[in-house]
């Protein structure tokens, strides 16, 4: 615990109140794992362990996996790897005994111990997870690691050939190719020096509207809250300046039955006119959808309509610096 309290590092969250509880949720999760673990019952033989290992041939592409094994124990058998998980929710046990990540370590750990191969019932993969004290293990055969060749390849295929879009994310902050990706090359290209002071001052203006834009915005709110108010009190529908008219309207939206609907609909032949794939909808359950299913919805989709927008955040590294 005396190492976790002088490794932490606090100026990744957001506010003070996320952070003391990250600490303690931490503080918690080491506890319960050390309540449950006794160190003499292992034979650690390594931790933290590199690795790059080598997919596909000349025809293909030689391409490197590069990567870090959490743990490596010596079981009485044979060996067992594990990787640590901090994430809230559990797999199935389906899902583990196809993780992609778990066989990729299998495979480093053979390009070390090549011999071991002869033995891959005596070798365990395991996924830990911290948050709730349970190990989910398994094991694999050398059909998936030659299968696990086949899906590297076809997914490097794949992202060689389609445009590859960057997703902006809560783990930008710890990525080491901010400098090369579109969402923040700009904030550490040397050409920013050479920009046109037209470039410059449209940048500063654009988020300087943008801010008083968003305090506008915040004041229209409080003077329609105070209006409405007045309104209800006075029992009036208008009010009136000398030159202009303010008028109350109120709008509803319904939600229907789906059911009742559809009982009326559907032998009137009109049921499937009304039905729209809500994109919302199906991105939320595309996570827990079998790979085949998943990989043909996304197959089925074609590009509706695009357009373009800015939005505004503080930067982060700037703000810091001015607080120095």
């Amino acid at each position: 615990l005396d190492y976790f309290s002088k490794g932490w590092n606090s100026e990744v969250y957001e506010n003070e109140m996320e952070e003391r509880s990250a600490f303690s949720q931490g503080v918690t999760i080491i506890q319960n794992y050390l309540a449950h673990t006794k160190p003499n019952d292992y034979n650690i033989i390594d931790l933290e362990s590199r690795f790059a290992i080598e997919i596909g041939n000349e025809e293909s592409g030689l391409h490197t996996v590069s990567g870090i094994i959490d743990r490596i124990d010596k079981t009485e058998n044979g060996y067992e790897i594990i990787d640590y998980k901090t994430t809230r929710k559990m797999p199935s046990q389906d899902k583990v005994d196809n993780d992609l990540q778990l066989s990729i370590y299998l495979k480093a750990f053979l390009a070390r111990y090549p011999k071991e191969i002869d033995h891959l019932d005596k070798i365990t993969v395991s996924l830990y997870f911290v948050k709730h004290g349970v190990k989910l293990s398994s094991r694999r055969t050398k059909e998936q690691l030659e299968e696990l060749e086949k899906t590297f390849l076809s997914v490097i295929k794949s992202i060689e050939e389609e445009k590859f879009d960057p997703i902006l994310s809560p783990l930008c902050d710890w990525c080491g190719y901010q400098k090369i990706c579109p969402l923040w090359k700009h904030k550490f290209a040397e050409t920013r020096k050479l920009e046109t002071e037209e470039v410059k001052t449209a940048i500063s203006e654009y988020l300087d509207l943008k801010g008083k834009l968003s305090e506008e915005k915040l004041r229209i709110a409080k003077l329609q809250s105070l209006i409405l108010q007045y309104m209800e009190q006075e029992g009036v529908e208008r009010v009136f300046d000398d030159a202009d008219i303010i008028a109350k309207s109120l709008r509803k939206t319904y939600k229907y039955d789906a059911e009742k609907l559809r009982t009326l609909l559907e032998p009137l032949d009109k049921w499937e006119a009304i039905l729209k794939v809500d994109g919302i909808a199906l991105r939320n359950i595309l996570a827990v959808l079998p790979t085949p299913t998943k990989q043909a919805v996304e197959e089925a989709k074609t590009l509706d309509k695009e357009s373009v927008s800015l939005s505004v955040k503080k930067n982060k590294i700037e703000a810091d610096d001015d607080l120095v």
